[in-house]
């Protein structure tokens, strides 16, 4: 007997298994979408082992536990809270070029309904017959003149003489507005795109970058306490199998690992929510082009620490705003010298 013969039933097997999972669960047959799920998945158990672990091996914290309460359940409600805001941000919209131009066409449209019924409603009745024919006849033009005003709207905000070949995705074939810029993995254009976070399943962008930085802010402050009790687990004074304490060593080595990627990231993200930067315009700057010829330590988009905060977290036109590419006077100003004046009022940022 071959080791292909041999095989050949757990192939079988193997593909029947794929088959009936593509049938009860359609977003397994996708590649990509059984590749994410596969990885919060991954996630989820890692968080659920490293913590369930822990209150397994450790009978001082169980005791705790039962003598305090109070501590054991705010460490619980932190630990839920980063799960939550785990699949929270996950299944948050990062803001795509895509919406964003059917909410702008929708509200021209809007506008432009409220317009030509006002004005039927103040025309005679032959007027108003014409005017009917006509928005008929207006009717099959619309998406046309709605693209060439969203195309109008988004030059608007480059120099003048720039060129709409320049900013078309040759891929979702629409015109970017600045900061726009498509995703491979997502296979759409994504506004102030960042990164597309694998861990994730999504693309990190204008409106998501905050609920980001929150998330990995939970699980920063979740690994730190964790880490915590994995040093009282060892540093307790308590005879137990030689093999708790491998696996607490093990375990604590990689909750470190962890934390120093946590850490980085927090930092770095929290640089770029308070400089109005993005991962994408830090690394690949020179290859922008209204950002070419910006010196390095010039913010272009920054409009100072507070506003920068307000527009990330709390402006509720943050979604699907876009922002105009500054112009070369207000480049001179950004970059002056600081005065205390400027420090104080956070223009430094």
């Amino acid at each position: 007997m071959t080791m292909v013969e041999i095989c050949r039933p757990v192939t079988a097997a193997w593909a029947y298994l794929l088959e009936r999972c593509s049938l009860h669960f359609p977003c397994l047959s996708d590649p990509d979408r059984r590749t994410s799920v596969i990885l919060k998945t991954s996630l989820v158990l890692f968080h659920l082992v490293i913590v369930g672990l822990l209150f397994v091996l450790d009978e001082h914290l169980q005791r705790k536990t039962q003598k305090e309460p109070w501590y054991t359940a705010i460490y619980l409600v932190l630990f839920v809270a980063t799960l939550v805001q785990y699949f929270y941000t996950s299944g948050s919209t990062p803001g795509y070029v895509v919406d964003a131009m059917r909410v702008y066409n929708d509200t021209r449209h809007t506008f432009l309904n409220t317009s030509r019924s006002s004005e039927q409603s103040a025309s005679s009745i032959m007027g108003s017959s014409i005017s009917s024919v006509g928005g008929r006849a207006s009717g099959k033009s619309n998406s046309g003149a709605f693209t060439t005003m969203w195309v109008k709207q988004v030059m608007a905000l480059y120099p003048q003489g720039s060129s709409t070949r320049t900013w078309t995705c040759t891929y979702c074939n629409i015109v970017l507005p600045p900061r726009a810029k498509h995703c491979h993995d997502c296979n759409k254009c994504v506004l102030q795109f960042d990164h597309h976070c694998v861990w994730l399943g999504t693309c990190i962008g204008q409106g998501n970058h905050c609920r980001f930085w929150w998330y990995i802010f939970e699980e920063t402050v979740l690994s730190i306490w964790t880490i915590i009790l994995y040093i009282s687990f060892l540093e307790a004074k308590t005879e137990r199998e030689w093999w708790k304490n491998g696996i607490a060593i093990v375990f604590l080595a990689i909750l470190f690992l962890c934390l120093i990627f946590l850490l980085l990231l927090l930092i770095f993200h929290g640089y770029l929510i308070l400089t109005n930067q993005t991962t994408y315009e830090l690394i690949r700057r020179r290859r922008i082009l209204y950002l070419r010829e910006i010196p390095e330590r010039v913010h272009p988009f920054s409009k100072g620490v507070c506003r920068n905060l307000y527009d990330v977290c709390c402006s509720r036109d943050s979604l699907y705003a876009m922002e105009p590419v500054p112009t070369r006077d207000d480049m001179e100003e950004t970059a002056q010298p600081y005065t205390c004046i400027d420090i104080v009022s956070c223009r430094c940022f």
